[in-house]
């Protein structure tokens, strides 16, 4: 992982300047510098995050619409990004990946993932390898900040009005670190 792409958030002047003032700005007071918690009536933010159980957010109740999905790849979850934006009226996208994600070389776990599909979820040998060949690749991130990065590109150019901020979620600190963007 590139260290030097990720920007710690320990101070209300770390926060980008064009991330102040906005719900991606309040996401970082809320969890890293524990701003005390306001009262939301709707959500102002769409949070996309890995679905990995080792992430929590601290943010108040109704603050943000939250999707889950492996690596935080928001591709399959389009329609629901749109969603968020057209009926839920947020204007901003935090993107976060995490460090450590099991999406990055899925090829590695290919063997573990055959072996307990079919251990653990009463799978077919042949079925489970299928089902990871046709899959693995539409869900293999790379590395997690190029992927971050890159998927945070392909978000504003399809929702130009929107602010979208490419973060990671360290799982050693459960902070976020805004992420440097040449």
């Amino acid at each position: 992982m590139l260290t030097d792409a990720l920007i710690p958030v320990q101070r209300a002047e770390d926060i980008f300047p064009q991330y102040r003032s906005t719900p991606i700005g309040h996401l970082l007071e809320y969890h890293n510098l524990g701003r005390p918690f306001e009262t939301y009536t709707r959500a102002e933010l769409l949070v996309g995050m890995c679905m990995d159980n080792r992430k929590h957010l601290r943010i108040p109740d109704n603050f943000a619409y939250i999707i889950r999905a492996g690596g935080a790849n928001l591709r399959p979850s389009e329609f629901k990004v749109s969603y968020a934006i057209a009926v839920g009226g947020v204007s901003a996208i935090a993107l976060i990946g995490h460090n450590n994600c099991g999406m990055v070389n899925l090829a590695a776990r290919k063997d573990q993932f055959i072996d307990n599909l079919v251990e653990n979820g009463g799978w077919a040998r042949e079925q489970a390898e299928e089902h990871f060949m046709s899959f693995a690749p539409l869900f293999e991130i790379g590395n997690e900040i190029d992927f971050v990065l890159s998927e945070a590109v392909r978000l504003r150019h399809r929702y130009p009005k929107v602010l979208v901020a490419p973060m990671l979620y360290r799982v050693e600190d459960n902070l976020l670190y805004l992420l440097h963007e040449e």
